[in-house]
């Protein structure tokens, strides 16, 4: 089929197919992560903790987040092994119902009044097994459109991935914006804010629906045809791609940023213990505008790297960003709404894309077909892991009252960009790798002009059929 006009129409459509469903996806199950998120921040210090000591609730709070990502790497092996053994197709599959009924779970638990210490232990157990799930679903999804997609274009296509979880970020803070608007809250604290967490019953229908369609992809399709697909993938991934898991796993760091701006900030911004004081219903609308601009920045960032390579724009957003880390926390520290929509704009909506829309390319092709997901979903979820833990490290070292709170989370936020810039620095160009040789240390890149003349090839509508 591959020689026949029939053969490059298929592979055209499941390309679109594939980059839809990495789309979607993505945007539900993020829809689902970060209501959680948006909850942990906003809500969850009132009702599942003891009253009384506003600091201690908001550590703990923001601790059963971080809690989410401590079963990612437990998740991300047995996912990721699913899908370098199983296919892509499947583990997606697999993460879409284990994140639905998990989050539904959670709107219908009870509060600490009702149920006392069971309440956030509750609330834990439904936080790990998100956590596990959305372990498979970035290093999944990007391999499954990265495998779909034609060479020249690997980077435009995977950024979807993030685009649709910035999707799903918007989605998650703008369920919540009318509840918290309009509602009174004694009605939003009692059971308004359960609805967005029973509405994720959606995803378990909708994304089975959309991922049922898509074809495996040709590159597991032809190991598993060759028998060459792994036993053990993680050993495998260890074996031969250690040095480049420890390069994602720093580069995960970068997930500070959005730990900052909707985390943290969100406690720092609205929780009573900081007496900032921004209204709830507002703030929600700073990491909802930095969100919509990111969605439209993605697909420009991803086609960059195409053209210039992954490396670049990843090291200038990692190290911009970090610096600007400081000026959105002096902006709700002064209480500036303007100036904090501004540089939420600034840093996540145009700065940090230059890293996330080209890891869902970057990362996946590091490493080989047999051990692209283990590889991406293991080391990028360790690295996360650690950022994890910041909200509560930042809410313990800058705590209500402490003097100078930006500059102190600003500082430490810096540092970690610098080491993710770092990593990426040390890293090997993939950008005009063939997908064959990806994973290879040895590898030689296809010369510059063949590859822009490949390219432009694709660009041309008369000829994207042929690719």
């Amino acid at each position: 089929m591959a020689d026949t006009p029939n053969g490059a129409s298929h592979r055209h459509e499941q390309s679109k197919k594939a980059t839809a469903s990495g789309w979607i996806g993505s945007a539900l199950e993020y829809y689902d992560f970060f209501i959680y998120a948006t909850a942990a921040a906003l809500i969850f210090p009132q009702i599942f903790f003891p009253k009384g000591d506003p600091k201690t609730a908001i550590i703990a709070s923001l601790a059963t987040y971080g809690v989410g990502y401590v079963a990612r790497p437990i998740g991300a092996f047995f996912l990721g092994h699913w899908g370098d053994t199983q296919g892509r197709k499947k583990v997606l599959i697999i993460c879409m119902f284990l994140m639905g009924f998990s989050t539904v779970a959670v709107g219908l638990l009870p509060t600490y009044d009702q149920i006392g210490l069971w309440a956030p232990a509750l609330l834990v157990l439904m936080r790990l097994i998100q956590g596990f799930a959305v372990a498979g679903e970035i290093s999944g999804a990007s391999s499954m459109i990265l495998e779909h997609a034609p060479f020249g274009r690997r980077g435009f296509y995977a950024s979807f991935t993030l685009q649709g979880v910035q999707a799903g970020q918007i989605l998650a803070a703008a369920v919540f914006l009318p509840l918290a608007h309009y509602m009174p809250a004694e009605q939003f604290n009692s059971w308004g804010w359960r609805i967005p967490f029973l509405l994720s019953f959606l995803v378990i229908v909708a994304g089975y629906i959309i991922r049922r369609e898509v074809d495996e992809t040709p590159a597991f399709t032809e190991e598993d045809a060759q028998g060459t697909v792994p036993k053990a993938p993680f050993v495998q991934a260890i074996t031969e791609s250690w040095r480049d898991m420890l390069r994602v796993m720093c580069c995960s760091l970068m997930n500070v940023i959005p730990v900052v701006t909707t985390i943290f900030g969100a406690a720092y911004a609205v929780q009573p213990g900081y007496g900032i004081g921004f209204e709830k219903d507002i703030y929600l609308w700073i990491p909802v505008l930095g969100n919509i601009v990111a969605v439209l920045v993605i697909p420009f960032v991803g086609n960059l790297s195409d053209k210039i390579g992954r490396k670049p724009p990843i090291i200038i957003g990692a190290i911009a960003s970090g610096l600007l880390a400081y000026v959105y926390l002096y902006a709700i520290s002064i209480h500036s709404v303007p100036l904090a929509i501004c540089m939420s704009i600034l840093m996540w909506g145009i700065v940090y894309q230059g890293y996330n829309a080209v890891f869902p390319s970057f990362y996946p092709e590091m490493f080989p077909t047999r051990t692209r997901v283990s590889g991406m979903a293991i080391s990028q979820n360790l690295g996360t892991l650690v950022t994890a833990m910041l909200p509560a490290l930042f809410t313990y070292v800058a705590p209500p009252g402490a003097m100078d709170i930006p500059f102190t989370v600003g500082a430490i936020t810096l540092a970690v960009t610098v080491i993710a810039a770092i990593a990426a620095f040390t890293a090997r160009e993939t950008y005009r790798v063939h997908m064959v040789d990806l994973g290879n240390p040895n590898a030689v890149p296809v010369p510059k002009k063949a590859y822009d003349s490949a390219r432009a090839h694709l660009m041309d509508p008369a000829g994207a059929a042929k690719a």
